[in-house]
């Protein structure tokens, strides 16, 4: 006797209503941080692996976002999940402005590699002078 299972939802296969409004919030919530973190979207899709066009079909809920590419998502936007996926219930911690030099840091961590390296070699020499 065979039987028949259900087919599982793929990736591919269309969104309830629920879904869409879900993935395109959180797409908006992605924009709206991105932009906060003065980052575009050709930045993001490098630091993530991804092309810009992903990117943009996130932003404008048309794709929905792997459940796995979460967390680097959060990372990079310097966010927690919660407040990524929209969780309301969630106290941002409290935290007063950050130094010049930190905000400069985590900006930095959001370059492309090469450029964090570039960047880097910069500061060493720079570094190395003023220990003369």
């Amino acid at each position: 006797m065979v039987t028949s299972f259900p087919i599982a939802l793929s990736a591919a296969s269309p969104m309830t209503h629920d879904e869409k409004v879900f993935f395109q919030q959180l797409g908006a919530r992605i924009a709206a941080l991105r932009k906060e973190q003065s980052m575009t979207q050709v930045q993001l899709a490098e630091i993530l692996g991804l092309t810009q066009q992903m990117i943009a079909s996130y932003e404008v809920g048309r794709r929905r976002v792997p459940v796995s590419l979460l967390p680097q998502i959060a990372e990079t936007l310097t966010v927690s999940l919660e407040e990524l996926i929209g969780k309301k219930d969630v106290q941002p911690a409290k935290r007063g402005p950050a130094p010049k030099l930190q905000q400069q840091i985590e900006r930095i961590q959001r370059l492309p590699r090469a450029k964090q390296r570039f960047v880097i070699e910069m500061l060493d020499t720079v570094l190395a002078q003023a220990s003369r």
